[in-house]
């Protein structure tokens, strides 16, 4: 077992957890400090988008159309601190139209996600995120409630 005495697993958690405390208090730029000028974001059950300029624009559309909130957040990380995930449960409300999918009024839903992280140099170089979308779907469909 290799000992790293300058604890790169938890430097790697506290660095998602301070992407995803600036996630939760809408400050998108301290979110686009966390991630390297070359980050590769896997959209749930789209693309790979490259590059900061991409991610916030990503982050602005997100802005636009939803407000969430990132609850029950576990970070784990392998012992190198590299490669990290994290599992939560979303809580939001649709608030705008996006493209490809059902038109907003102000629905609110909670579904469970997660996201795959890659760290080099301090800084996020890939996301990918994961969560039910036919789940969400439903959920701001009116197929039911969202839950508690």
């Amino acid at each position: 077992m290799i000992i790293d005495g300058n604890r790169a697993a938890d430097r790697a958690i506290e660095l998602v957890l301070a992407y995803y405390a600036a996630f939760n208090r809408g400050d998108w730029d301290e979110m686009l400090s966390f991630v390297s000028d070359d980050v590769a974001h896997d959209v749930n059950q789209g693309t790979r988008e490259i590059g900061r300029d991409a991610f916030a624009a990503f982050l602005q559309r997100m802005n636009r159309c939803y407000r969430e909130q990132l609850k029950e957040i576990v970070v784990l990380a392998n012992q190198g601190g590299a490669r990290v995930a994290a599992e939560y449960v979303v809580h939001g409300e649709y608030l705008a139209d996006d493209t490809g999918l059902p038109p907003a009024r102000g629905q609110k839903y909670v579904l469970p996600g997660g996201a795959f992280f890659h760290i080099r140099g301090g800084r996020i170089t890939r996301v990918t995120n994961y969560y039910n979308l036919e789940d969400w779907i439903t959920q701001v469909s009116g197929g039911r409630d969202a839950p508690g």
